[in-house]
């Protein structure tokens, strides 16, 4: 069993930036996350394998940066220029393969709350 827990979110104004970071209980090859904004379906946003392989979605790319680090254990996402929209739950998952799909992971993290005010 692979724990993860995400730290990061809040609150804060368009234009601003935030920074999620995941940490997993051990090594997976795949981690990424992933949002679900109100009465929308969970959505992919960013994925990354321990060899630095990185998938984007296009509503965010330019805008946020997915690193691995600690012995590709702790997981980060860079949220800059954040707007009304990128308003969700975010959530890090761990998986065996690199997957722009939530149901290709296996292990998910409890969630943390963005909220981006106009």
């Amino acid at each position: 069993q692979v724990q993860l827990v995400e730290s990061g979110g809040g609150s804060v104004q368009a234009g601003g930036s935030l920074t999620l970071s995941c940490a997993a209980s051990q090594y997976i090859y795949c981690m990424g996350w992933f949002r679900q904004r109100p009465g929308k379906e969970r959505e992919g946003v960013a994925q990354i394998s321990s060899e630095g392989i990185t998938t984007y979605a296009d509503s965010v790319k330019g805008r946020f940066t997915i690193r691995r680090e600690g012995a590709k254990k702790i997981m980060q996402l860079q949220m800059s220029d954040l707007k009304p929209e990128d308003t969700a739950m975010y959530s890090c998952a761990a998986g065996v393969v690199v997957s722009t799909n939530p149901q290709m992971y296996t292990y998910w993290g409890q969630g943390t709350q963005v909220t981006v005010s106009s």
